[in-house]
Order: C-alpha cells, then structure tokens, then sequence
C-alpha cells in the first residue's frame, strides 16, 4: 500500500477501535473494549507505516 493509503487506513482503525472501546465500556464487555485498544495500536502503527514510507519516498 501507499503512504497515503497507510495513513487512512491507520486513521480509520483508530476511529473504529475508538468506538468498539467506547461501546465495551458502556455494555461492560471487557473483550470488545480490548479487541477496540487493539485495533487503536493497529492504526497507530499503520499511521506509522504510512509516514516511514513517505520519509523513504523524500529520500
């Protein structure tokens, strides 16, 4: 993928992961709130990605 496709990608993960915690705290479902802070460290390290490529790229 591209860098700006990365980037994206790790945004909407944050947002989604995001949301999935949020609703696991409400309903007290420990699982959905982990599985919501994974997939927020899942978008970090995508958003990352998308910026360590974008740095190879101005090379």
């Amino acid at each position: 993928m591209g860098e700006f496709t990365d980037k994206v990608k790790g945004a909407a993960d944050k947002v989604v992961g995001s949301v999935k915690e949020g609703v696991g705290k409400m309903t007290n479902d420990k699982e959905l709130e982990v599985e919501g802070k994974a997939q927020q460290l899942k978008g970090k390290a995508e958003q990352v990605k998308g910026t360590v490529k974008g740095k190879i790229n101005d090379l």
